[in-house]
C-alpha cells in the first residue's frame, strides 16, 4: 500500500466511533467537528469526492455538502490532484507573503515591521479602549 492511500492512519477520526461520522441533521456538525485541524482533512476529502463516497462526513464535509461540491465542479476529474495542487499554491504564497527571513525563498519579498503606538496596542489588547 503506497503513501497515498495511508492517509487513514493519520486521520483525527480513528479514535471516533464510526456512528458519530454517520450521524444525521445536527449531529453532523459535531462530526465536522472532528476533522477541523485534521493533518489529512485534504486527502480525506479528495478520497471521498473521487471515489463517490455518498453516506458520512469526509473532510469535513457532510453527503449534501459533498454532492453540491461535485454538482458545481462536475468537470473535474480528480479531485486528490486539484486539492493537492491548491495546496501547493496556497503554500508557496504563503512562503512569499512571509519573505525569506522566514523561510521563503529569496527575491519574493520582505516584510516590513510596523511598530504599534502605544494607543493601537491598548486597543488591540482592549476592544473596548
Amino acid at each position: 500500500m503506497g503513501t497515498e492511500e495511508r492517509w487513514g492512519e493519520h486521520a483525527a477520526c480513528r479514535a471516533t466511533d464510526p456512528e458519530e461520522l454517520f450521524a444525521d441533521g445536527v449531529a453532523q456538525n459535531k462530526a465536522k467537528g472532528v476533522c477541523f485541524g485534521c493533518p489529512v482533512r485534504t486527502e480525506c476529502l479528495a478520497h471521498a469526492l473521487d471515489q463517490r463516497i455518498e453516506h458520512g462526513v469526509w473532510g469535513g464535509m457532510t453527503e449534501r455538502e459533498r454532492r453540491a461540491l461535485l454538482r458545481r465542479r462536475s468537470t473535474v476529474t480528480s479531485w486528490r490532484r486539484l486539492l493537492d495542487t491548491a495546496r501547493q499554491e496556497h503554500q508557496h504564497q504563503a512562503h512569499a507573503d512571509l519573505g525569506p527571513e522566514y523561510g521563503a525563498p529569496a527575491g519574493l519579498g520582505q516584510l516590513t515591521p510596523v511598530p504599534l503606538r502605544p494607543q493601537d496596542s491598548a486597543s488591540v489588547i482592549d476592544p473596548a479602549a
